[in-house]
């Protein structure tokens, strides 16, 4: 609309002999022709390319390069209607401005390849040199692009056709990190990395598939070093995936004895302290379980014996410490921190239990199968007791079956209810029965 107005205003100025000089109609009659050959080849280019829908602009003709398609043209009609006159000018203003304009000739023709090939759209995740970030806008003389500190970076287009761009958003979202871990020369690798697969499938931001992979990656100094190979769904959350798979991969092998070694730099010697709790904690385990209604039916002699030989485990925030449906055979008590129960169908919360509170007791007098899901809501410590370490005190007194027996019926009464309130069908056994299947688990 504004090309064809200059139009019409110079052919009204060409009308009147009194506006127009006669030296220079002839610059004018050209200058009319080259605004309206300009207003004719946008128009249509406009119908062409983007047929008057500026919300649906066509993947390979954006806007660059429909300018750039509109400016050849326009050069090449003005060459025909200027002629020789036009050529002669146009080259000698070509190396002006080429040799002024370099650079940012450079990052044009930069920016319009950008367009055409697209290695990247808005909104992807980028990495180039010293730069990573997301895209967030694309232009004719930089890419926009803002980091994970929230600053935003102006990378020249002259710059981005140089150097090695990687595009962690193409040619699928989901994106392959890794994790570097070293263990002790003590420990199996086949256990350790059972332990690693298990706490990469247990983190709900790792994807299942592709599968997560370990491998032992070399003998070091002081550690046989693993790298972990995971999917995740984002790359922007890789910081954040990482640093939850490593904190649970620390609680993992803590539990499991599998130690993470200091690097070896210097010949020291030291007394170290033997394995296990020390005095202190266990004393503090005994007074845990002599306040609890099971484990305080033993004497206290007894509950010595039992700390001493049960492994005290530490679980990060947010872990399972026992899965409702997997196989048991052991009771835990919560010597420091608090646990949530809940079941699975419905994540149905039974209860928090707090320290000197214990569960597990059902697998660890009858073998069953664990009843609920607990998890740690804070860093807890837990201590383990196996059935065999409770066999060898029932075996000298069975009498005490019976009155594990009274007290173990109503806590799973009260779970029975709860699992029936959650569509579940109650359990329906006497205590009497109970009682018996103790016995027999236990071989009393």
């Amino acid at each position: 609309m504004v090309l064809m107005a200059v139009v019409i205003a110079i052919d009204l100025a060409l009308a009147a002999p009194a506006l127009v000089r006669p030296e220079t109609r002839p610059i004018a009659t050209s200058v009319a022709q080259l605004v309206f050959a300009l207003a004719l080849i946008h128009f249509l280019v406009l119908v062409l390319v983007n047929p008057l829908r500026e919300d649906r602009v066509p993947e390979r003709f954006p806007t660059i390069v429909q300018d750039v398609i509109v400016f050849s043209l326009f050069m090449l009609v003005a060459t025909v209607v200027m002629d020789e006159k036009f050529v002669t000018t146009s080259a000698v203003g070509a190396v002006v401005a080429g040799l002024a304009l370099q650079d940012t000739l450079g990052n044009l023709v930069s920016g319009l390849a950008i367009q055409v090939e697209k290695p990247f759209q808005l909104g992807h995740w980028i990495s180039m040199g010293e730069w990573e970030g997301e895209v967030v806008e694309i232009t004719w003389r930089a890419v926009k692009v803002r980091t994970r500190q929230g600053n935003q970076v102006i990378i020249p287009n002259s710059e981005l056709s140089k150097s090695a761009l990687v595009n962690y958003s193409e040619p699928a979202a989901p994106t392959r990190v890794h994790i570097d871990i070293g263990t002790s020369y003590d420990d199996p690798p086949n256990r350790v990395k059972a332990a690693i697969l298990e706490v990469l499938d247990h983190d709900s931001l790792v994807l299942k598939a592709p599968a997560p992979m370990v491998h032992l990656m070399e003998f070091a100094g002081s550690s046989i070093n693993y790298r972990a190979h995971f999917w995740i769904e984002r790359y922007p959350m890789e910081e954040i995936v990482r640093d939850r798979v490593r904190s649970a991969l620390y609680y993992m092998l803590k539990r499991r004895g599998v130690s993470i070694p200091y690097p070896i730099q210097v010949e020291y010697s030291a007394e170290l302290p033997p394995p296990g709790p020390d005095a202190a904690a266990q004393r503090r385990a005994t007074s845990t379980l002599a306040g609890t209604d099971l484990f305080g039916l033993l004497a206290d002699a007894e509950r010595d014996l039992l700390v001493a030989g049960a492994p005290m485990l530490t679980f990060g925030a947010g872990e399972a410490i026992v899965r409702q449906g997997d196989e048991g055979r052991s009771a835990y008590v919560v010597c420091r921190g608090r646990v949530r129960v809940s079941l699975d169908t419905g994540d149905t919360e039974l209860a928090v239990l707090e320290t000197g509170a214990y569960f597990g007791e059902m697998s660890l007098l009858t073998g069953e199968p664990r009843t609920a899901t607990v998890r740690a809501i804070v860093d807890c410590e837990v201590l383990e007791v196996t059935d065999d370490q409770f066999r060898r005190f029932v075996m000298q007194r069975p009498s005490m079956v019976d009155r594990i027996g009274m007290v173990v019926s109503e806590r799973r009464a009260g779970i029975a209810r709860a699992r029936s309130s959650a569509a579940h069908t109650p359990v329906d056994e006497t205590t009497q029965s109970f009682v018996q299947r103790i016995r027999r688990f236990l071989r009393v």
